[in-house]
């Protein structure tokens, strides 16, 4: 029955489509997460580049040192958690505690990192597939034909029911952990410097933490968490969101913390030689290439064969497995959009069958075609440009979101005190994770040009995107209050949960 009120009736109108509810476990939420992170792609492809930029030995102590900021993170973010659930996780934070306004600028902040994220790693999955179809059936395929290979499955996965593609990343995901796994019980087992030697703690130590650039080095351990919210952007589809959540977020950071912790240590130990560990990782036994490096240790405990083919093959598929995580994190943004009204009204609609957010999916991988093909056209390098330009904007972007949502749960239970009787968890967590978070963000912006290979141009014009997208977030909702304010009222709201808590907003 309609209300004749025009505003409340399209409000009523986009809330008929629901995504798929009381379906994903911990297990499941979690893996989104850890999927994201690529813990194969971080340790072959991140660590080492952030051992060379960034501390060099000292790597695995700043991966100590982001671990506990993310669990500090974790204990506001999911305690607001409790009495809140979107499909928007950040922004929707931020909506709740400062406004529609400020929720619409965080919204546009998120689709430009996390469709940045996902387009970018197109890069390195066709340079890495390619490589591989190359050394395993000496067959040279262009890195773009690999790119939209993926690009076509993952659209496929992204419209169908979320079932699938956690079936699918469930397996990536543990043949991937089971590699990387091998390869650090060896090294316990043999011992360091190729088996030759015992193993250090060293790495740990703050003198191994202050070489070269730990600025640096707490950055790329930083990268390693993107993708972190994706425990709340499926909260909606959720077996008891307040208890899943929490536990999935606990879970899902301590597994990527450990994990990258424990291994960059053994990577370390297995090179055995702190000193000329840096010179080491653009020296001509890697071919100049510090990506090289896991591959050159794991020949000493895993042989040839596992490590030329199967940790190549791994290496590629850990890729396809952080692709699908960030094209699921996308389209359920562009449905929360949707719905609250923020982007055309069809994107926050779900399919009948399936109950995905068909149309957010179709819309990212629209969006990812249009790039890969620009990207190939012009003829540039799909590492050199196309991975690292837009996945360092990605982790730009989203680390600016996450000190956004560290304050948005400040301000939360500033204007809510009641909501949570501990201290720890309402004003002291938060508060730490947001300068830690501002503080990477701002440094983040300051170094971008060095991060991206030295462009002055794309220095500054790639992060002026981030403020660009605030920008337009915010007109955007501010045109949502005027259109309709029943809808900006519940800009960031699942609308199908009942919150009775009062606020003061």
């Amino acid at each position: 029955m309609s209300s004749n009120n025009p505003t409340t009736d399209a409000v009523a109108r986009r809330d008929e489509h629901r995504l798929r509810s009381g379906h994903l476990g911990v297990l499941a939420v979690a893996f989104f997460v850890i999927s994201a992170a690529a813990p194969l792609t971080g340790m072959a492809g991140g660590a080492p580049v952030a051992m060379l930029l960034g501390n060099g030995p000292g790597m695995p102590g700043s991966y100590v040192v982001v671990t506990l900021l993310m669990l500090i993170f974790a204990v506001g973010y999911v305690a607001m958690a409790r009495h809140h659930a979107a499909a928007g996780a950040f922004y929707s934070y931020v909506a709740r505690a400062m406004g529609g306004s400020a929720g619409g600028a965080a919204a546009w902040v998120a689709l430009l990192g996390y469709n940045a994220m996902q387009t970018g790693l197109y890069g390195l999955w066709g340079f890495a597939s390619a490589a591989f179809v190359q050394t395993a059936f000496s067959v040279t395929v262009p890195w773009w034909v690999m790119a939209l290979g993926a690009w076509a499955l993952i659209a496929v996965l992204g419209y169908r029911q979320i079932d699938l593609s956690l079936k699918v990343l469930g397996v990536l995901v543990a043949c991937e952990f089971l590699m990387v796994a091998a390869f650090d019980v060896m090294v316990l087992i043999k011992g360091g410097s190729g088996g030759t030697g015992g193993l250090s703690l060293s790495p740990f130590s703050l003198h191994s933490f202050a070489v070269g650039s730990p600025a640096l080095g707490l950055l790329f351990a930083a990268a390693s968490f993107i993708g972190f919210e994706a425990t709340t952007i499926y909260s909606e589809e959720a077996k008891q969101p307040e208890r899943t959540i929490p536990r999935a977020t606990y879970l899902a950071v301590l597994t990527i913390g450990i994990f990258f912790m424990l291994t960059s240590w053994l990577m370390v130990n297995a090179y055995g030689d702190n000193s000329t560990l840096q010179a080491f990782l653009v020296s001509d036994a890697l071919g100049g290439d510090p990506t090289n490096f896991l591959f050159a240790m794991s020949s000493s405990y895993l042989g040839d064969f596992l490590t030329n083919y199967v940790m190549l093959f791994l290496f590629a598929t850990s890729l396809f497995a952080a692709l699908l995580a960030f094209h699921n994190a996308v389209a359920r943004y562009l449905y929360a959009l949707g719905r609250d009204g923020l982007v055309p009204e069809q994107l926050g609609h779900t399919h009948e069958v399936h109950l995905s957010p068909h149309m957010g999916s179709i819309s990212q991988s629209v969006v990812a075609f249009v790039v890969i093909a620009i990207f190939a056209i012009t003829g540039k390098d799909p590492v050199l440009t196309l991975f690292t330009w837009l996945t360092q904007l990605g982790t730009l972007a989203i680390t600016y979101l996450m000190a956004a949502a560290a304050l948005a749960v400040l301000v939360f239970f500033l204007r809510n005190p009641s909501l949570e009787p501990s201290t720890w968890r309402r004003l002291i967590a938060p508060a730490i994770a947001f300068a830690g978070l501002l503080v990477l963000s701002v440094f983040a912006t300051m170094k971008f040009s060095f991060l991206i290979g030295g462009s002055s141009v794309l220095g500054w014009v790639l992060p002026a995107l981030v403020p660009v997208a605030v920008a337009i977030g915010w007109v955007s909702a501010e045109m949502l209050r005027k259109r309709e304010p029943a809808a900006y009222a519940q800009i960031g709201r699942n609308r199908a949960v009942q919150l009775t808590e009062a606020e003061n907003l």
